[in-house]
């Protein structure tokens, strides 16, 4: 008899003699990924401190516990690089303007003859038919003694979507984009056509701050005129605020009218002398936007004049944290996310013009609804992080989030993330503020029930995120900041929370937002029941995006899907492909994808095939015991032991270098070093 919180496996695929194999926590999931040197490793105890089964299995002590669960902190995954290098002018096909003085190789033929052999990417078609790797034999592609002669018969991904390889010569699919003269000469071919297609199409990447803009940030001589002013406004209210009080005397002041838009003034009307109100009070008041700033440089976008979001029943793939990547985003949207959001981004970093935090608002065209994920604490700085996007990426950038939710303690002790939900009246200036610098670009917040458990208050201010801060959007997660996922989300409470702002909005005849929730939805009938009770307008995929992205198909389908092994094994062909394109395919390249693709497959190998399973739908916090799937394949993709998803990625990418490790995120994953 299995306890309970296991999946129920059909009897034939269990394997005898194993308990439940351990979730991964996925609180320790959102800690640092900081890459610190020498922190990945785990200690000779923990490498020798493995779980036996069947009968010698014993229990575990606390200790023992402590050290295999959470996460391995400072993981470092270096670059590996070609052991011949040669000039990015060069490998270009251009000519380096440094000549004699560059400090990089210039020799290509050296180069080419020391050049590791091409890598072959599969087709579509032949994922059906590609040989299942088996443990132990790590040479997948079989091609480490071929010549290093470039393989025409190969295709470059890049080349391949744009007609273009930006690697050139230092491409490992150098055959798809090479030809050799009659004297035995490499030459890099181009296609005009596809060049000119993919540009018309608009198929490379965009937001790609430019360097005049990240050597303004670095130098801090980037100028933000409305974050200026907006800070002037706030330290003159204070400054009033704090004056002593005048002698009582009739004047007539203008006070907003509480039924004019947000940015009206309503008509005077004969009060006392007050001391000027602090930006606290103005939000208290809902006055809105209806005093002028100090200095405002242009005339600013009244909130009826933002963009609305009419988001009813669309899929949205949540921002997250080192898996939430741009090719992971693409995989996606091709199984049918609607709304993408890029990782989560701290404030203080883009303004240091951060080339890592920049490289997070890259956004595919694919993407038809794409927003940037900030978190901060500094109003200052959360409001100048704004008008600088809305500067450099203002046309591609459809929403900007504001991150009030983060359980982390490196977050939350700087007072961003889900500190911001103890602290109300900061929050609604960061708001307020981020929704002037951003024009008609919308803000969006992204909240947590609370910090405490039994102390939700999200219910008490989500009324005033859209009518007083000028929110255009809200997504609550159904847990407190203490919970992580210990919990299941609450969602009788998110209920409780979307009947309090509709209640204010028919109250006050006010424009509609969309509330998204968030919180276990791992299946179509999950997702629309979630809708049906709670009354939000859709439901935020996480875990359930990240274990299974098909889940949009799903959702769109109102199915359950049995996905075949093939069909997975299709679409990690096609997160390798993007990752390739996004990160390049030069050895460095293709490493870097196949560290990604190690990352998302730490999650996938946690879905538990629907046809393997006595009872529907799946549930996201179930165990599965060891089992075995209905192929080799099948069984393949549900190992938890990393080197496996090493040899996986090989299928694609080829044989990882001797030099190349991954270490899981999680404790609870094989840890050993891959060769």
């Amino acid at each position: 008899m299995l306890p309970a919180g296991t999946a129920q496996v059909k009897a034939e695929f269990l394997l005898p003699l194993n308990p439940p194999t351990s979730v991964p926590d996925d609180d320790a999931a959102e800690g640092s990924t900081s890459h610190v040197r020498g922190g990945g490793a785990p200690s000779e105890d923990q490498q020798e401190d493995t779980r036996s089964t069947g009968p010698a299995r014993g229990k575990w002590t606390k200790e023992k516990k402590k050290a295999q669960s959470g996460m391995n902190k400072g993981r470092r995954f270096g670059k590996v690089r070609d052991e011949v290098d040669l000039c990015y002018r060069v490998a270009s096909g251009g000519i380096c303007d440094f000549g004699d003085k560059c400090r990089n190789n210039h020799d290509l033929a050296g180069y080419l003859a020391a050049k590791p052999p091409d890598l072959r990417f599969p087709e579509p078609e032949e994922v059906q038919s590609m040989p299942v790797p088996v443990i132990g034999q790590m040479d997948v592609d079989g091609d480490a003694e071929a010549s290093a002669a470039s393989d025409l018969k190969t295709i470059c991904p890049v080349f391949a979507e744009t007609g273009d390889c930006r690697f050139g010569f230092r491409c490992r699919y150098l055959g798809g984009h090479v030809r050799y003269t009659d004297a035995g000469v490499a030459e890099l071919v181009k296609d005009e056509e596809k060049m000119a297609y993919s540009a018309a199409l608009g198929s490379g990447e965009v937001n790609r701050i430019t360097n005049d803009a990240q050597k303004l940030l670095r130098s801090k001589k980037y100028p933000f005129p409305i974050a200026t002013a907006y800070q002037k406004e706030l330290e003159a209210t204070d400054a009033a605020n704090s004056k002593p009080k005048p002698k009582p005397s009739a004047i007539v002041i203008s006070e907003p009218d509480q039924d004019q838009d947000m940015d009206g003034v309503g008509a005077p009307v004969e009060v006392p002398p007050q001391p000027k109100p602090s930006v606290d009070e103005l939000i208290e008041k809902r006055t809105g936007d209806s005093v002028a700033p100090v200095d405002a440089p242009d005339a600013r976008t009244r909130f009826s004049e933002k963009k609305r979001l009419d988001w009813a029943g669309k899929t949205y793939l949540a921002p997250l944290t080192t898996v939430g990547n741009l090719p992971f985003r693409r995989l996606c949207v091709s199984y049918g996310a609607d709304i993408t959001c890029g990782e989560m981004g701290l404030a203080n970093s883009f303004l240091a013009g951060s080339k890592e935090e920049w490289s997070l608002v890259r956004r595919h065209p694919s993407e038809k609804t794409f927003g940037v994920q900030l978190a901060g604490s500094k109003v200052l700085s959360l409001v100048s992080t704004a008008e600088v996007l809305a500067k450099e990426c203002g046309n591609t950038i459809d929403f900007v989030d504001l991150n009030c939710g983060c359980p982390i303690d490196l977050v939350f002790k700087t007072g961003s993330g889900s500190a911001l939900l103890d602290n109300v009246n900061r929050l609604g200036k960061i708001v307020f503020g981020m929704s002037r610098a951003l024009g008609e670009i919308p803000v969006t917040v992204k909240l947590r029930t609370g910090v405490k458990d039994g102390k939700n208050n999200a219910h008490k201010f989500m009324p005033r995120l859209g009518p007083e801060f000028n929110a255009s959007c809200i997504t609550l997660h159904g847990r407190t900041r203490q919970q992580r996922y210990t919990k299941l989300a609450d969602w009788d409470y998110i209920k409780e929370c979307v009947d309090a702002v509709r209640a204010r909005e028919a109250d006050e005849d006010l424009p509609r937002i969309p509330i998204f929730g968030g919180g276990d939805c791992f299946s179509s009938q999950d997702y629309w029941s979630c809708v049906e009770q709670s009354g939000v307008d859709g439901v935020m995929a996480a875990r359930g995006a990240l274990i299974k992205p098909w889940i949009f198909t799903e959702i769109k389908e109102h199915r359950e899907w049995d996905i075949s092994a093939r069909e997975r094994l299709e679409g990690i062909r096609r997160y390798a492909e993007y990752g390739l394109t996004h990160f390049g395919t030069d050895t460095a390249g293709v490493n870097s994808t196949r560290r990604y693709l190690c990352e998302a497959l730490s999650f996938q190998y946690r879905y538990v095939p629907i046809g393997l399973l006595e009872r529907l739908p799946a549930r996201i916090n179930d165990r599965a015991p060891a089992f075995r799937g209905r192929d080799e394949l099948e069984t393949l993709l549900a190992s938890g032991d990393s080197r496996d998803w090493v040899r996986i990625s090989e299928m694609f990418l080829g044989r990882a270098p001797e030099a190349w490790s991954f270490t899981p995120k999680h404790k609870s994953n094989a840890y050993e070093s891959q060769g």
